[in-house]
């Protein structure tokens, strides 16, 4: 019968027929008499003894109008089925969508720059201090969609002074901001973080009639899958790119005093650097020395890490800069933990110390040390949108 299912439509049809009847029977026989229900299951028993006799095509088809013809007389019809089946099947998969996700793959979308080029986060381009910016016609808005890029174009219709309202929340997970002059208004639905302070205007700002309010180029974080299965069975290893949250960590973290703390209740993608009992330096050269051996190039995962050439700088990669060379590059501030190349941070037992990978504009742990590594979430696996470059399997 298994290869008789394959090779045969007729014989496909006939088992999901008798798969279909015997579901309504078991979910009817509460409600059924005595008569239908023997009825019913005779008439089963009967087309799996002629379907167990390997029958051809037509005695097929006979056997299956009977079996159909005894469940149309006994069953008791179910009012909307066609509404009740589609409810079932939405029920079903959203249980299935929610297993995936819950258990398997998590969706993921890169708020910041943290990550890159590795990962790219919202990048928001002001196109009006840009004397070559211009907005593409429809043809080219549409093609750069695909690549995850908006663009918004604001001529005010009357004058008057700006204002920039707060994001507003709509059904639970429509984000929504507003920019409103008078009586006209311009919306943006799923802003960037922190658009008010990257739009190139301020709330205030007077406009004439006719004027530019707004010519932005937004570019969308990559959104990826990441693995929440590989972690269950190893731990993670130096290099790859992890995902942790960040709930109730504060009281887990050291107190450095000047360094800021994690945002909480989130969730943080950055390169692992140092596992349980790791002492890690940052030199001048801006490699790492793990446990007193030196990182390059030549160590799996970190081959584009240690690409670089040049001084360091924003959005590219340029190894990892202690808080030395980031104050003679001009980023005073950037990593409080690791001062010079002499200074030792020997990771806690049970923690994990990250770092991003665009060393020149990443809050991570050369600011907040290490963290519990049972926060862990899982590893990035996946970008599956925009399609750019970087679209597919995350490369360690």
């Amino acid at each position: 019968m298994n290869l008789r299912w394959f090779v045969s439509r007729a014989v496909r049809q006939a088992v999901d027929l008798r798969k279909q009847v015997w579901l309504i029977l078991n979910s009817q026989r509460d409600v059924l008499t005595p008569k239908a229900l023997g009825e019913v299951t005779a008439a089963l028993g009967a087309f799996d003894v002629a379907m167990a006799g390997h029958p051809n095509g037509p005695a097929i088809e006979a056997e299956s109008n009977k079996l159909e013809e005894a469940a149309t007389k006994w069953f008791q019809p179910y009012p909307n089925a066609g509404s009740r089946e589609n409810i079932k099947e939405f029920l079903v998969s959203g249980v299935l969508i929610m297993t995936i996700f819950t258990f398997f793959v998590q969706p993921m979308k890169i708020p910041s720059g943290s990550a890159q080029p590795t990962l790219f986060g919202n990048v928001v381009t002001d196109l009006k201090a840009d004397p070559q910016g211009a907005v593409p016609d429809r043809w080219g808005r549409f093609l750069d969609w695909f690549r995850g890029i908006d663009y918004h174009e604001w001529v005010t219709k009357q004058g008057g002074v700006l204002e920039i309202e707060p994001v507003t929340t709509l059904l639970g997970f429509i984000k929504q901001q507003r920019f409103v002059i008078g009586n006209d208004a311009y919306s943006i639905w799923w802003p960037p973080e922190h658009l008010e302070r990257l739009c190139g205007v301020q709330p205030g700002q007077e406009f004439k009639a006719g004027d530019t309010v707004l010519k932005l180029k937004i570019s969308s974080g990559d959104r990826l899958f990441v693995d929440r299965v590989t972690y269950n069975f190893r731990r993670p290893e130096r290099g790859e790119t992890i995902v942790f949250h960040t709930v109730d960590i504060d009281h887990y973290l050291r107190v450095w005093q000047g360094s800021p703390v994690l945002t909480a209740n989130t969730h943080y993608i950055k390169r692992l650097i140092g596992l349980s009992g790791d002492k890690v330096q940052i030199g001048n050269d801006r490699h790492l020395i793990i446990n007193g051996e030196r990182l390059d190039a030549s160590t799996p995962r970190f081959e584009n890490v240690y690409s670089f050439t040049g001084a360091p700088k924003d959005s590219v990669y340029s190894g990892h800069v202690n808080e030395l060379v980031a104050r003679q590059n001009g980023r005073p501030g950037l990593a409080p933990l690791f001062p010079d190349e002499n200074t030792v941070f020997e990771v806690r037992p049970k923690f994990y110390l990250p770092f991003g990978d665009n060393t020149m504009n990443s809050y991570d742990g050369r600011s907040w040390g290490d963290f519990p590594r049972d926060h862990v979430v899982g590893r990035a696996l996946f970008v599956f949108w925009p399609f750019t470059s970087r679209f597919g399997l995350v490369y360690q």
